[in-house]
Parts: C-alpha cells; sequence; structure tokens
C-alpha cells in the first residue's frame, strides 16, 4: 500500500508538468489554431532560466589571501559572490540559495517576450496553412532553440539545486496512520502546489476578467468578435505569450527535479501531445485532467510487481491508454465538436 501511495505522489508531480505544457498547448492550439511542437522547447527555455539566474548570481570576484598557502606556497584564491559583497554574507547566501524560485521574476518577462517574438516573427504566417506545415516548422524551430542552447550550456545536465529550505521529504506515514515511512520529497510537493496555483489561475484570468472573456468568444467564433471592432488577433498574440510563460514557468520549477540539459524539451513534447489528444484538442480541462490521469498511470505502472507480469509496460501505458480511449471517445475525455474533423 504504502509503494503504491508513493506511486501515486510521484505520478501528480510528473502530471503536473505534464498538465501543464499541455495547457500552454491547448491555449495557442484554441486560440490561433496552430498545432505547436515547439512547446517543449519553451519549457526547456524555462528550465534554462533557472540556469542563467544561478550562473548570474553565482558571478564572484576573485582576491589572493596571502594568510594562507597552496602546497606550492602561493597565495589562495578566495572567490566571493557579488551579491555576498553587495548584501553581505548572510543575505547574500541566502538570495543565491533561492536562485530557482526567484527565477521566476526573470522567466516571465522573458517567456512572454520570446512567445510574442515567435508569434508575430513566424507563427502568424502559417495559420491559414494545414496542420502538417505548422508541424514542421515548429518542430524545425526547436531543433534550433535546442541547438542554441546546446552551443551555449553544453550537452551535459546542469545540476540547479533547490533551496536548502526544501531539501529533504516529507514523511506521509504518521497523517496516514501507516507503520512504514512514506518519505516523499519536499521540493516535489512545492512543485505539484506550484502547477495547482498556475492551473487555477490561468482558467481564473480566462473565466473572470474581461480578456479572458473576450479570448473565450473568439475561441468560439472569432468572426463574429473580429465585426464587433475587437481587435482579436493582438489578443491572440497576447495568449500565445501567456501560453509560452505557462511553459516556462514550469520548467523553471522543474529545474531542481531533473538537471536541465538541451534535449529536455522533447523528452516532454511528445508525451504531452498526447496528453492533449487524450483530454480532447481544444479543451483546457481535458488537458489538465489528462495529465494528471496519465502522470499517475505511467507511475503506478512502473511499480515492480506491474512490470513482473507486463514488462515494459511503464514505457509504453501512456499510449495504450490513449489508443483505447480514442478508439471509444474519437474526440478524447472532454473534446468539442469539429475540433480536427475537418
Amino acid at each position: 500500500m504504502d509503494a503504491i501511495l508513493l506511486q501515486i505522489l510521484n505520478g501528480l508531480d510528473k502530471g503536473s508538468a505534464y498538465a501543464l505544457i499541455a495547457l500552454g498547448l491547448t491555449l495557442i492550439f484554441g486560440t490561433l489554431g496552430v498545432v505547436n511542437f515547439a512547446h517543449g522547447a519553451l519549457f526547456m527555455l524555462g528550465a534554462f532560466c533557472a540556469v542563467t539566474v544561478q550562473k548570474l548570481l553565482s558571478l564572484s570576484t576573485i582576491t589572493l589571501d596571502e594568510t594562507q598557502k597552496d602546497f606550492l606556497g602561493r597565495p589562495l584564491e578566495i572567490k566571493t559572490p557579488y551579491v555576498e559583497s553587495w548584501f553581505g554574507p548572510e543575505t547574500g547566501s541566502l538570495i543565491i540559495d533561492w536562485s530557482v524560485p526567484l527565477a521566476i521574476l526573470f522567466a516571465i518577462p522573458v517567456m512572454l517576450f520570446i512567445g510574442y517574438v515567435m508569434e508575430r516573427g513566424l507563427i502568424k504566417h502559417f495559420y491559414k496553412r494545414p496542420h502538417a506545415d505548422q508541424i514542421l516548422v515548429t518542430f524545425g524551430l526547436a531543433i534550433v532553440l535546442q541547438e542554441i542552447i546546446k552551443y551555449f550550456y553544453g550537452a551535459n545536465p546542469i545540476p540547479t539545486p533547490a533551496p536548502s529550505a526544501f531539501v529533504g521529504s516529507f514523511d506521509f506515514a504518521p497523517l496516514l496512520g501507516l507503520d512504514t515511512s512514506l518519505a516523499y520529497p519536499y521540493w516535489r510537493l512545492v512543485y505539484f502546489g506550484f502547477s495547482t496555483l498556475i492551473i487555477g489561475a490561468v482558467f481564473a484570468f480566462l473565466q473572470f476578467t474581461t480578456f479572458g472573456m473576450v479570448v473565450r468568444a473568439g475561441m468560439a467564433d472569432r468572426e463574429t468578435v473580429g465585426l464587433l471592432g475587437i481587435d482579436i488577433d493582438k489578443r491572440f498574440s497576447i495568449m500565445f505569450g501567456i501560453a509560452a510563460a505557462v511553459a516556462g514557468l514550469a520548467g523553471v520549477m522543474y529545474a531542481p527535479i531533473n538537471s536541465p540539459n538541451y534535449h529536455m524539451g522533447m523528452d516532454f513534447l511528445v508525451l504531452s501531445f498526447v496528453v492533449v489528444v487524450v483530454g480532447g484538442m481544444g479543451s483546457l480541462p481535458g488537458a489538465v485532467l489528462a495529465g494528471f490521469m496519465l502522470g499517475i498511470l505511467e507511475s503506478l505502472a512502473s511499480l515492480n510487481e506491474v512490470k513482473a507480469v507486463l514488462p515494459g509496460i511503464d514505457q509504453i501505458i501512456i499510449y495504450v491508454v490513449a489508443i483505447v480511449i480514442l478508439l471509444t471517445r474519437p474526440r478524447g475525455l472532454m473534446g468539442r465538436k469539429g475540433v480536427m474533423e475537418e
């Protein structure tokens, strides 16, 4: 039982990442009708925003300590981060320690800008083109972005630690009345809570703001909204930036869980598209529901007891579930009639 509960927690963690990426994908498809295969690269760029902030905060000045010598008799080099020089040792080290959460402040404007530039500079030219053309051009863009990251940051994963306050695990066993230990890393719990907050914020923005109401109306009937004198294209461009920011924030907070590397976007991209299709193309609630559901199923399938009966099932369970759902519900769990059915 404790192993099953632990895998469910792992599934919620993994499902959070799937849901956030799929939510951004669905926002773009629902507003612009574009199948964006570069969305996984936006997740990767978010993770490298965390890496960049960590590196910037760790920039140091080097001084020679004449009172200490190395084995050759030379003065030792002492590296002092600039933030410690500016704010003092305690405050400076605290800022460096919290570099990942602070990267959120850096990632939001950067990802909004990248998303807006992508949409205005490239995506807008493919609105009326077939989905196959959209897939090819955005997939090519994803490859270009990952190669740029590889050039500047290298091919190896870059460890990006969580704040020391979240090092360690929380034991759920006493809360559940179990005799055995059920420890789960603090940062993974933080990631789940953060994902829930972002998902709730996106839905609240679309549901309760005037901007969001216009966007939802444009998703339902773009031409009618345009006839009312509203520049719906501009609002959709902003939504592309917001979708990019959502993917970027997912990447920022995921950096301590999985050390950022240049191909991590591709690792999540295919699975996220499966999530979108299972949830229903264009359905935001469907994307979130499918993300968490498939994340939990994938984690449960990785149990040793399950793999002993069905070897390798953890590698294909998501695709098997997708096949079953699409055979029984061709539009996905919460898909809308007429979406990609022409």
